[in-house]
């Protein structure tokens, strides 16, 4: 990495913080982390004073504008001396909230976290289990694989603290680690010795310390010279330090890695030398450097340590005490041993006379040693130095001592005294072992005995030989059996350390033994007694010695003497052969002789006893041979032995157990060869022709013996003999077959154990002539076993064959491993055998009739690549033989050599391009057929039954990838073979047969899939192979499971016979029913899910038998069950029905639940609904419970319809006829069934159905609804309140897009949905409370909030009205309606704004066309239709009270939601309200205007009537809904609305608009200028309505007049000051209407009115117009009787006239005196009146 690259990586990344997050801390400015760090230090300085230094390099406003990556190197180093030595000083407070704050400052300033992690990782490491420290190793950017810390880049995420176990393995792992914490120690220690408190701000730290330190030697697995070395710095401080604690974990850290290792005695004195060195200076741990001295020289070799140390710890005044402490827990006898001989030489060499100081002191210190400590080692080590001396001193003491006393404590001295042996008081015996041997008591002498060959086992110190010697000798003579057997115990224990003297003894005993034995006749009693002795005694029959007067020879003498060989038959004659072979014999062949007498009489006496006891015998006497020992005798004995048995197998006639004999004599032999150190021998097999071995060579080996020389040079000749004995005499059995393979599996055992010793016999040669120094000898005798065994070259190949193939064998009839090398020397071999043989031999050994080719062939896929090369060599010699029938295939591998070794593979793809070849490239006839022929043997091979399985498996590994028709063809004898005796002999099977019949069966595929079609043999051994479940071998699966998943999807395509398949399918449905293994119904359910089926394949197999007819309708299954029931009970059960397995069908209705690849599933409709028939049937319902096969059924028609129509489409008639979709059945299935399960299926299938055939689902749709409010509905749990939204979801949509080009069907659909939605509404009160909301606002979002919303509210108004209110007590009446209220906007809330309020105007519409009560007939328009079944509220069947009921229900719910915060809210976030653009609201407002009028006429039309009162109280709620409408109107949407309502066409409505203007204008004092331009903007509009230019009624006008000239006065008033011309027209209207004569009076005094308001805002400029209203103004004033007559009218025309002189006095000159006239007279007129 660059250096940029590396600056670039340490810049500090954002925000990174301790104490806060990330986003927290992007939040805090660099003085706020500097008030943080600055309080966290002055905290820290009240603590700790020692922290003041660093206040002005670190914690001062200079540090706080310091930015250390643009530094120079020498400000940033002393920079970082400074972090690591506050760092050091803050660990002991590093969990203290002051010592957080000031890190933080650190790492926001200083970014120690990049620049400062070791000082940081430090300061916290000892709190590493803490998660404080996590947080701190969480910062640091760790993550690169080379980084020193990476090793605790695990704990950063998961935020856990570091475990213990973790850090110790890693402190012994990494030593830089080690050095890092003890560095960091020394460190620290070395900071705080200046202080005065350094023990209480070091203590975490050095316990930390002395933990890990201590647990991490603990737990590595060999301390090495590394980590000593590592370590000794570091222990020589902790020694010299003046820290209490530091030195006491140093003490604990030397004490640990001493017991670990042994260290070098330099070292140890080097430790010995601080430690007492250092000891006086600190006597606190004076005890604990004591103990640790103990455990070292416990531990360590303590020689030669010097006297230093000794002097170092007797300065020490208190050392005895140490001592005495320690010794009464521990075992301080090291440490006393290193001692008391420096005290004993100090001051026994100091003289008596001038003693000095220091001799005072160790007097003293050796006095109170011996005085107050137990010395019990300690004495017995000095005491055992002299045994002699300490014997003299203790018989002249005794001696002394007269008095019973003082010999009773002098003998109590000597039993303490652990150093002499002999005089130790046996616990037993209560007398010493001395004593005790010679003690009159039998049990005492055995005990004593039994403790001495203790002593001799343990090594015990304190006893010398001759003592040991004597005491055995003694008590061999004694009387008594059970010491004399004790004795010869301990003589056995010691046999291998004692003096020849002792050997001459135990002949003697021997020799007395065997008589006693003899003369007892205890042998002839016990014949395993008698053999045991004979193979103990048998060495000792052996001349190992030619002196005659040498125990040897006299104990050889003795046996042979002995009735010993006249009781055993192997014994036979050997006297009287000894004794010929001693006087016929000189003396230098004496040896060599007798053992060969010996060799050749037991070899004859073994073969020509009983031929029972022979391999018993055998077996004893290798056992004897075997034993491992460096006598003379053993060795000796061993090779007479062999010889023996060699010669045995000479001897041996051939009968039953003369293999066994071979195979034992043989594997010992193999055993003793393999053994031999390897030494060039004089002795060659081939000069000398002795049958056994020379008599020269035993001789020879004896002598060299005897005379300690070496012998492996005559071991390995004596050997060498021998098997070539062996070879010689070997002899093949009768029986050994003639066939081209020599087959191990079908041999029987004497062929088997002849091939076995072949092959052994194969391995010792060839790996002795491959290698060592004897290769020549054993290549001779490799010519040997070819020359007896293999003498034939045809003979020699078959059993290089099996060589070559047996590794590939997993049964092993031979007991025998072939290794990968042992092939290959074969291979080898057998090529240069190949390269020797003539024309003719290589062309009988390329012939059908040799195993050769094919053994080469198999060898190519070893896994081993020298023994691919091995088998390409071998083939390449053969590939000159161009006339061989294999020649393609040897030419073809011979290219192909490198890919061959290089991939053990490779072979596969050759044999696969061969057979490729041979079907599609175009060759010549005669090398096509070769080559053919060729292939076809190989192929032949596999169904060989002659040839071994384990071959004809590996042949099919390397035909692996060879598919085909003849491939298989000439597999099915093999095939037929092996499933034979699967089914028949099953436990018969070789595991290789196994394999091989799993690897025929893969050769099912989709390339020999159309044998199938046209050989009935190779489907039925198919068929067979899948009915083959038994599990043979627990590793390998059934043959049944291999041939199921030889079934894909290319093989089941691939059989292009549809009556195959079918077969295949009736199999596999039939091994589904009957199968017991769960895998195998695993495997078939994964083959029937991959395999493409057409479904006229699966309706054969689950189509019942025809019965009568299939039942359609309700009516029928009702008629059929009343039949049924009147049928006698034995005819219950009908004939077509008795061979049907509904289990059977249940099973392929599972398999059915999830295929995906099914051709034409719309066949299988009607026979699945067939199968629906016949469980609705009351026989089927009652023979078994079908609820489940229902639900199968319904499952996989729903499957089927969402196969056909993706995505709810309809399907086209040619693809199903909707006839054969019976949806009645499914209905009746839902109203017959009690499942909840059995309902949801059917409800989600008519759902599905309804997208498909919406005109059959409709027609039966009712009864599905009703069925679901009067059961399902009532359920509570999720899975049904799922099903209910699903079918809900997919059904009624479904209706509603039936085509609505038909009027009758959309009319029918929208009666069915009111149907649905009753249904809901009806079954509401059983729904759980919680559920209630969801599944109404599911139903009406599916069917459409804009079109049925209004439905269910008017549905529910109606249940209120009929059902609730007689049902509740009048008291809680008013509760249940608030709740109830509250519900039903709760619903209305679910839905948009623009849904609720065409919601409210089809209500409106609705009630509008409500007659008033029942006698009026409704007249039905665009909502609903006259028809009684579609009325919402049937005016018929209810009451005059209940329609009133329901209608000021209704509009006093409209009243409440329109002020509900939820409608309210949304109306306020609607986008068109923000948009001011509310045309719905102006809509509602209309209809509302619209229905005001309706109820206005009503109340006149009852106003004599007893409803009159609720005519008047509905009215008014009407103008309350009224009011709430207009208040939900902005105003910059209120004055569009009005002005829409202002053009209505009916007249109400126009002046309801008005008054609602006039209101709002009066009502508000502040406007808007926008708002202002809007409302001048309607004065043309009233100007209109005054002027009368619309067709309506005149009395209905001039109300409306009236109400315009109001509002156009109010607007002048209000606006007329800031805006006048607007109001110019107003006023030339005005005076229009007042010159008028016709006028109304009403409408010319509103006028009027309007006249003053408008001149009174004009002003000026009403001056134009005064000429018009002056003259109009006086003539209405002249007008006497009509303003008497109307004194509105009157106060009207005085009104407009008074502010008229008002507001224009100057200009009224001209009119004045009319003026005055006018008002005189009408004043006159009124008084008079």
């Amino acid at each position: 990495m660059t250096s940029l690259a590396e600056q670039l990586k340490r810049l500090p990344p954002p925000h990174t913080s301790l104490l806060f997050d990330c986003k927290e801390a992007a939040a805090i400015d660099r003085d706020t982390f500097f008030a943080i760090g600055c309080t966290g230090f002055e905290e820290l300085m009240g603590i700790d004073p020692s922290f003041e230094v660093f206040q002005s390099s670190l914690f001062s406003s200079m540090a706080k504008g310091l930015e250390r990556s643009v530094q120079t190197k020498s400000v940033n180093q002393q920079l970082n001396e400074n972090i690591s030595l506050f760092l050091i000083h803050l660990s002991p407070y590093f969990m203290l909230k002051p010592a957080q704050k000031c890190l933080e400052w650190l790492i926001h300033r200083f970014h120690i976290h990049l620049y400062n992690q070791d000082s940081l990782i430090g300061c916290v490491l000892p709190y590493h289990e803490t998660k404080l420290f996590v947080r701190v190793i969480q910062l640091l950017n760790i993550k690169s694989p080379t980084h020193k810390w990476h090793w605790l880049d695990p704990i950063r995420k998961p935020g856990v603290p570091l475990a213990r176990g973790t850090l110790i393995t890693h402190c012994y792992k990494d030593l830089d680690f080690m050095d890092f914490i003890c560095r960091l120690v020394a460190k620290s220690v070395k900071v705080f010795s200046e202080c005065a408190s350094s023990s209480a701000q070091l203590r975490v730290l050095l316990a930390f310390y002395a933990s890990t330190i201590v647990s991490a030697l603990g737990a590595a697995e060999k301390i090495t010279d590394r980590i000593v070395s590592m370590l000794l710095p570091y222990i020589q401080k902790g020694l010299k330090s003046s820290v209490q604690d530091y030195r006491a974990a140093t003490y604990m850290i030397i004490c640990q890695m001493t017991v670990k290792v042994t260290v070098d005695s330099s070292l140890v004195h080097s430790l010995m030398l601080q430690i007492s060195k250092t000891l006086s200076k600190m006597p606190s741990l004076a005890r604990e450097g004591v103990a640790c001295l103990n455990l070292l020289l416990q531990t360590q070799k303590g020689d030669s340590l010097g006297k230093k140390p000794f002097n170092y710890l007797c300065k020490n005044p208190d050392l005895v005490t140490l001592l005495q402490g320690l010794s009464e827990g521990y075992d301080i006898s090291p440490l006393l041993r290193y001692l008391l001989p420096h005290f004993i030489c100090s001051i026994v060499k100091s003289d008596a006379g001038k003693l000095e100081r220091e001799d005072h002191i160790y007097i003293k210190h050796l006095e109170g040693i011996l005085q107050s400590i137990p010395l019990e080692k300690g004495l017995d080590h000095l005491l055992a130095s002299y045994p002699k001396a300490l014997d003299s001193v203790l018989e002249e003491h005794l001696e002394s001592a007269m008095d019973q006393a003082n010999q009773n404590i002098f003998h109590q001295f000597i039993s303490l005294s652990l150093s002499c042996g002999k005089y130790k008081f046996l616990e037993d015996s209560d007398t010493s072992l001395l004593l005790s041997l010679n003690h009159p008591q039998p049990a005492v002498r055995v005990l004593a005995l039994q403790h001495l060959k203790d002593v001799i086992e343990t090594s015990k110190e304190g006893f010398d030989q001759s003592f040991i010697e004597e005491a055995i000798f003694g008590r061999l003579k004694d009387d008594n059996r059970d010491v004399v057997m004790s004795a010869f115990s301990a003589l056995e224990v010691c046999k291998n350390g004692l003096s020849t003297s002792l050997f001459s003894l135990r002949y003697k005993v021997l020799e007395r033994a065997i008589q006693i034995l003899v003369k007892e006749e205890i042998l002839k009693e016990k014949k395993e007694l008698l053999d045991e002795a004979v193979m103990q005694l048998l060495p000792f029959m052996v001349i190992t010695n030619a002196n005659s007067k040498s125990s040897e020879w006299k104990m050889a003498i003795c046996l042979s003497e002995s009735d010993l060989c006249s009781l055993h038959p192997l014994l036979k004659d050997w006297p009287e052969v000894l004794q010929e072979a001693i006087k016929s014999s000189k003396s230098a062949e004496l040896m060599g002789v007798v053992n060969k007498k010996m060799i050749l009489l037991f070899s004859k006496n073994m073969t020509s006893g009983d031929s029972s006891l022979l391999l018993q015998m055998v077996d004893d006497l290798i056992l004897v041979a075997e034993m491992e020992s460096d006598s003379v005798r053993q060795k000796v004995t061993a090779h007479v032995i062999g010889s023996m048995l060699v010669q045995c197998c000479c001897n041996l006639p051939m009968k039953e157990n003369y293999f066994s004999v071979a195979l034992r004599v043989f594997h010992f032999l193999d055993e003793k060869i393999r053994n031999l150190r390897e030494t060039p021998s004089n002795w060659s097999v081939e000069t000398i022709q002795e049958s056994l071995v020379p008599v020269g060579l035993l001789t020879t080996y004896i002598e060299k013996l005897n005379s300690d020389q070496s012998v492996d040079a005559e071991e390995s000749a004596i050997f060498v003999f021998l098997l070539r004995s062996f070879i010689n005499d070997l002899k093949p059995p009768p029986s050994f077959p003639k066939e081209t393979w020599w087959n191990p599996e079908s041999l029987n055992q004497d062929c088997k154990d002849y091939l076995h010793l072949l092959l052994g016999l194969f391995d010792l040669l060839v790996c002795g002539a491959s290698e060592g120094s004897d290769a020549v000898q054993y290549r001779a005798l490799m010519n040997l076993l070819f020359k007896v065994h293999l003498k034939d070259s045809e003979v020699l190949f078959k059993f290089l064959s099996v060589l070559w193939t047996y590794s590939f064998s997993l049964s092993n009839h031979l007991s025998y491993e072939v290794n990968a090398m042992l092939q290959t020397r074969a291979l080898y071999i057998g090529y240069a055998v190949l390269v020797s043989q003539t024309y003719q031999k290589k062309k009988q050994l390329l012939s059908l009739s040799s195993p050769v080719v094919i053994s080469l062939l198999i060898n190519l896929g070893n896994p081993v690549s020298e023994v691919r090369r091995a088998a390409l060599n071998c083939f390449h010699s053969l590939s000159s033989m161009k006339e061989s029938l294999f020649h393609p295939i040897l030419q073809h591998l011979g290219q192909k050599t490198e890919e061959i070794i290089s991939d053990p593979t490779y072979i596969t793809q050759i044999m696969a391009i061969l057979f490729e070849e041979l079907q599609t490239q175009p060759k010549q006839k005669s090398q096509k057929k070769k080559l053919s022929e060729a292939l076809e043997s190989i192929v032949d091979c596999v169904q060989n039954p002659t040839g071994p399985s384990y071959v004809a498996k590996n042949l099919m590994k390397i035909l692996h990838e060879v598919h085909g028709e003849m491939i298989l063809t000439h597999l099915l004898p093999a095939l037929d073979r092996l499933l034979e005796k699967v089914l028949k002999e099953p436990e018969t099977m070789l595991k290789d047969e196994v394999v091989l019949l799993h690897l025929i069966l893969g050769k099912f595929n989709e390339h020999s899939a159309a044998l199938l079609c046209k050989n009935q043999q190779s489907l039925d051994l198919f068929i067979k192979s899948l009915h083959a479940a038994t599990k043979i071998y627990e590793e390998v699966p059934p043959f049944q499971i291999t041939a199921l998943g030889q079934i894909t999807k290319p093989f089941f395509a691939a059989l292009s016979d549809g009556t195959v398949q079918q077969k295949l399918l009736k199999v596999l449905f039939d091994l589904l029913l009957n199968c017991k293994n769960p895998l195998c119904a695993q495997t078939i359910s994964s083959v029937f899910k991959g395999i493409s089926v057409c479904a006229e394949q699966i309706v054969t197999e689950i189509e019942p038998p025809e019965k009568t007819k299939s039942l359609a309708t309700v009516q029928q299954t009702r008629r059929q069950k009343m039949q049924q029931q009147k049928k006698p009970p034995d005819a219950e059960l009908a004939p077509e029905t008795s061979n049907f397995s509904w289990q059977r069908v249940m099973l392929v209705l599972e398999l059915l639940q999830h295929k995906k690849k099914l051709k034409r599933p719309q066949a299988l409709v009607p026979a699945l609904f067939n199968l629906l028939s016949r469980c609705l049937e009351p026989l089927a319902s009652e023979e078994e419970n079908m609820e489940y096969t229902k639900q199968l059924i319904l499952s996989c028609l729903l499957n089927i319809c969402q196969k056909l129509s993706s995505g709810g489409n309809k399907i086209p008639a040619d693809i199903l006829d909707k006839e054969k979709f019976n949806v009645e059945l499914i209905v009746q299935c839902i109203r017959i069934s009690k499942m909840p399960q059995t309902h949801h299926h059917a409800l989600l299938l008519l759902g599905a159905v309804a997208g498909m055939f919406p005109d059959k689902v409709l027609h039966n749709i009712m009864p599905i609804f009703t069925f679901m409010g009067a059961n399902v509905l009532r359920l509570d749990d999720t899975y049904t309140f799922q099903v209910i939204n699903k079918t809900v979801q997919m059904v009624i949509p479904a209706l509603i897009q039936v085509n609505f080009d038909l009027s009758e069907s959309s009319r029918g659909v929208e009666e069915v949905v009111i149907k649905i939605i009753r249904v809901f509404v009806d079954a509401l009160p059983h729904v759980p409370e919680h559920r209630r909301l969801p599944i109404l606002a599911q139903l009406i979002t599916t069917v459409g909030g804009d079109r049925f919303l209004w439905v269910l509210l008017v549905l529910l108004f109606e249940q209120y009205v009929t059902k609730t209110v007689t049902v509740t007590a009048s008291t809680d009446k008013d509760a249940v309606l608030e709740a109830d209220t509250e519900f039903w906007i709760s619903i209305c809330c679910e839905f948009s704004v623009r849904c609720q309020f065409q919601s409210m105007m089809k209500i409106i519409q609705y009630l509008t066309e409500l007659p008033e009560n029942k006698e009026v007939k409704a007249v039905f328009t665009n909502i609903l239709h006259s028809n009684q079944d579609g009325e919402l509220f049937n005016v018929e069947s209810h009451s005059d009270k209940q329609l009133r009921h329901f209608k000021y229900l209704s509009v006093s719910f409209m009243s409440q939601l329109l002020t509900s915060q939820s409608l309210v809210k949304k109306v306020i976030m609607c986008p068109c309200y923000l948009l001011k653009n509310c045309s719905f609201l102006s809509r509602l407002l209309e209809d509302v205007l619209h229905y005001i009028n309706t109820v206005a006429s009503s109340v006149e039309g009852n106003a004599d009537k007893p409803t009159a009162k609720f005519w008047r109280v509905l009215l008014n709620k009407s103008y309350d809904m009224l009011d709430k409408v207009n208040a939900l109107l902005p105003t910059e949407t209120f004055i569009p609305v009005i002005r829409g309502l202002m053009t209505n066409q009916l007249p109400s409505v126009r002046r309801k608009a008005m008054d609602l203007l006039n209101n709002k204008v009066q009502q508000r004092t502040k406007w808007q200028k926008s708002q202002v331009r809007q409302l001048l903007e309607l004065v043309p509009e009233l100007i209109a309505i005054v002027q009368c230019k619309r067709k309506e009624e005149e009395e209905e006008q001039v109300i409306n007049r009236q109400t315009a000239l109001f509002s156009l006065k109010l607007l002048c008033k209000g606006f007329g000051t800031e805006n006048p011309l607007p109001f110019v027209p107003v006023l030339k209207t005005a005076i229009d209407l007042v010159s008028s004569e016709k006028e109304e009076k009403n409408v010319m005094g509103s006028a009027l009115l309007c006249i003053a308001e408008v001149t009174c805002t004009l002003k000026a400029q009403a001056i134009p117009q005064l000429p018009r209203l002056m003259p109009a103004l006086l003539e209405t004033l002249k007008n006497k009787k009509e303003l008497i007559s109307n004194e509105i009218y009157l106060l009207s025309a005085v009104t407009a006239l008074l502010k008229v002189a008002e507001t224009l006095p100057h200009f009224l000159s001209p009119y004045l005196t009319d003026c005055l006239l006018q008002v005189i007279c009408l004043f006159g007129n009124r008084a008079e009146s």
